[in-house]
């Protein structure tokens, strides 16, 4: 196997790929609940594929990232700038997060927009050792009676939905499969 460079693990087809990894990440959005693969990016150790590939897909040199944790090495620096041309900035002013939940809390850390404009708020890409259509009871817009969505830490993202229409966004990452939960959905503990 090829040795990774930062010159490597982009997308081998940018526009095609970009397309596909954006219609994936909307649909996940508009789905909450919804695990579908996603791929394309080959990114250093500490990020998965999905995580990866979301960064590449939705961050430009105007979109401000922050790496937490196990994220947040000199490789995945290196190869964030050069693929995407992406600050790494602190958490408070950060467009998106990326690490373990452990890492990426306290949310209070985040931006979670104004009243005049909410959509100035951070999306955080969790990584999770793995994703399950289980625990908590997912409901709101995207979702036809109720969903369900293994969750880090239901109080805690509870807590940022009883914020909207502020609050921090979510994608959930594991190996090459993501999920999302929009502020904008209401979440019981499934336990």
């Amino acid at each position: 196997m090829k040795a990774q460079t930062l010159f490597s693990g982009g997308f081998s087809d940018p526009s095609v790929d970009a397309a596909q990894a954006f219609r994936v990440a909307m649909t996940v959005i508009a789905r909450p609940g919804e695990i579908r693969q996603l791929g394309g990016a080959i990114p250093p150790d500490g990020l998965s594929v999905a995580a990866g590939t979301l960064l590449l897909t939705l961050c430009d040199t105007n979109t401000g990232v922050n790496l937490a944790g196990n994220a947040d090495t000199e490789a995945n620096r290196k190869w964030l700038i050069f693929h995407t041309g992406a600050p790494i900035v602190p958490a408070a002013k950060a467009d998106f997060a990326v690490g373990y939940w452990e890492d990426l809390t306290p949310l209070t850390q985040y931006r979670i927009g104004t009243p005049e404009y909410p959509d100035r708020s951070a999306t955080l890409i969790v990584e999770c050792k793995s994703l399950d259509q289980s625990g908590a009871v997912l409901r709101g817009p995207g979702i036809k009676d109720t969903a369900r969505l293994s969750l880090p830490d239901v109080p805690l993202l509870q807590a940022n939905a009883d914020q909207f229409p502020l609050g921090c966004d979510f994608f959930f990452a594991s190996g090459d499969t993501v999920a999302a939960l929009p502020r904008s959905t209401r979440i019981q503990d499934g336990s």
